[in-house]
């Protein structure tokens, strides 16, 4: 399949909980990473499909954001931006990893756009 789903992110306001009631559901363990200025991004990969990251940060809704590949995320985000996607961030790097941008589509629906390194 093109553009498969690569990343799934959740923003909670509870983390340990978070962790605590994933980790206990699926058996997925976590990698907390400091992202500074005490943000704690937590990683996990199951053993199939895309792995993702559970973070808390105020302001941002509660829910689940998939990330879907991009060849070329400067294309992919004028493109959905040409057929009324609104950009809400982005396009942004990630140090070592890639860049992305997320959106909201006409429906409401919010989804990022990932390009790997």
């Amino acid at each position: 399949m093109a553009n498969p789903f690569v990343h799934l992110e959740l923003c909670t306001p509870d983390l340990s909980a978070a962790k605590e009631f994933y980790g206990k559901l699926f058996n997925w363990t976590f990698v907390d990473n400091d992202m500074g200025e005490g943000m704690v991004y937590s990683t996990f990969k199951p053993e199939s499909g895309p792995g993702g990251g559970i973070f808390s940060m105020p302001g941002v809704p509660v829910a689940w954001l998939p990330y879907v590949g991009v060849e070329d995320l400067k294309a992919a985000t004028e493109k959905a931006t040409s057929l009324g996607g609104k950009l809400v961030r982005g396009p942004q790097e990630v140090p070592g990893m890639g860049s992305f941008s997320i959106l909201i589509d006409p429906t409401g629906a919010t989804i990022a756009l990932w390009q790997a390194k």
